[in-house]
């Protein structure tokens, strides 16, 4: 079967991790995605680490599958590079600082205009209005923003989530945006324009702890690994040293959880603990009890009772142990891709669509597909050529 979006273009003006997340998920799915870098030394998310044999982290993670185009938008004949490149694209995504849009002229409103057909996609820190739209926007910024840093960490230090989730979910947000815009741009032969912001994206993951907080009278408290609202819920040490997270959600789970697991039938109906709001008024009781059991297991042995009484339980692995991990294994999730440094491993994408593999493509180096591309186009050798000396591409 064609892939999805064999036969979409996408041009990208884009840097660092929200719309390189976007546009990435939307090459697995075939589209062709031009990124345009700048000449001079490209999207500076190439230099966020050097971990990846001298490549950085974040840039492998984003850029698979997709052509570097190397490009001064500022110079008249960077501009008419792109407009020939939008006469024939389906969608283009930019995630420029704030005010750099309308001054490139690719803001929205003057695309949209000009390519009546084309999916405009603009990512930004806070959005297109309001008093904090010109406002530099970074993820940890923007985590801290929408109160996920004051939910987040123990009782004395709130923390950072440890990935760069305010992106994340801007990315995904954008994602899911344009493909709902091109599904209708098939019945309505029009384009669109799709706004989205990081502040909004993950004000929208913060949801849950909004309605505690307005409705209940204050945030959910942080709790360190725990969770803030369940009880059982969270890391418990074994007495090899070795920490299982446990889970238990509802009523039924709790008395399997005592008689099965801790072998204290009679602690399910313990006042202190009868109720999950007991529990999680109780809770540092509950873990000193739960403990002093756990302390005479091996790890094994407490993943082997909590296997037997069906309570849900998770290793506390590291990194390297989910690298490792053998579900990821099982379900061959693991692909070669090519890069300017060899061959590294890659994931395939967490959406599975029967009789569709992902493309899984190279990464590539700054400006490597400038000269096919301009070619395509109908620049000539000389001109590309004059181009480079003079530094346009």
């Amino acid at each position: 079967m064609d892939r999805p979006l064999a036969h979409t273009t996408v041009i990208a003006l884009e840097q660092a991790v929200a719309a390189p997340l976007a546009t990435r998920h939307l090459a697995d799915l075939g589209a062709r995605v031009i990124k345009i870098e700048r000449p001079d030394g490209g999207d500076f998310a190439r230099s966020y680490d050097t971990t990846v044999r001298g490549m950085s982290s974040y840039f492998v993670w984003l850029n698979r599958s997709k052509e570097s185009l190397t490009l001064d938008l500022k110079r008249p004949e960077g501009a008419q590079v792109l407009a020939r490149l939008l006469d024939r694209a389906d969608v283009f995504v930019q995630n420029l600082a704030p005010g750099a849009a309308d001054r490139l002229g690719t803001g929205a409103g003057h695309l949209r205009a000009r390519y009546p057909k084309l999916i405009v996609c603009t990512l930004s820190g806070y959005g297109s209005s309001g008093p904090y739209a010109h406002q530099k926007a970074y993820d940890l910024l923007v985590q801290s923003e929408v109160g996920l840093l004051s939910i987040t960490g123990t009782e004395e230090h709130p923390a950072k989530a440890g990935i760069s989730v305010a992106d994340i979910a801007a990315g995904m947000y954008a994602y899911s945006g344009i493909l709902t815009a091109l599904l209708a741009r098939t019945t309505t032969g029009r384009g669109a324009s799709v706004d989205v912001s990081m502040f909004d994206a993950l004000g929208e993951w913060m949801q849950h702890a909004a309605y505690y907080a307005r409705y209940g009278g204050s945030p959910p408290p942080r709790s360190g690994p725990n969770h803030a609202s369940i009880a059982p819920y969270g890391p418990f040490r074994a007495g090899d040293g070795g920490q299982v997270v446990v889970g238990v959600q509802n009523a039924r789970e709790w008395t399997r959880f005592c008689a099965g697991v801790l072998g204290q039938p009679a602690l399910a109906d313990d006042e202190r603990f009868r109720t999950n709001a007991a529990r999680v008024r109780n809770r540092g009781v509950l873990h000193n009890a739960i403990e002093a059991v756990f302390a005479a297991l091996s790890t094994s042995d407490v993943i082997a009772r909590l296997a037997a009484a069906r309570i849900a339980y998770a290793r506390m692995n590291s990194v390297d142990d989910f690298v490792a991990h053998p579900q990821l294994l099982a379900r061959d999730c693991w692909r070669d891709i090519g890069s300017p440094v060899g061959t590294l491993r890659a994931m395939v994408p967490p959406v599975r669509i029967d009789g569709i593999e992902p493309v899984l493509g190279d990464v590539p180096a700054v400006g490597q597909h400038t000269e096919a591309i301009l070619r395509e186009i109908g620049i000539e050798t000389s001109v590309v050529n004059a181009w480079r000396r003079e530094g346009i591409i």
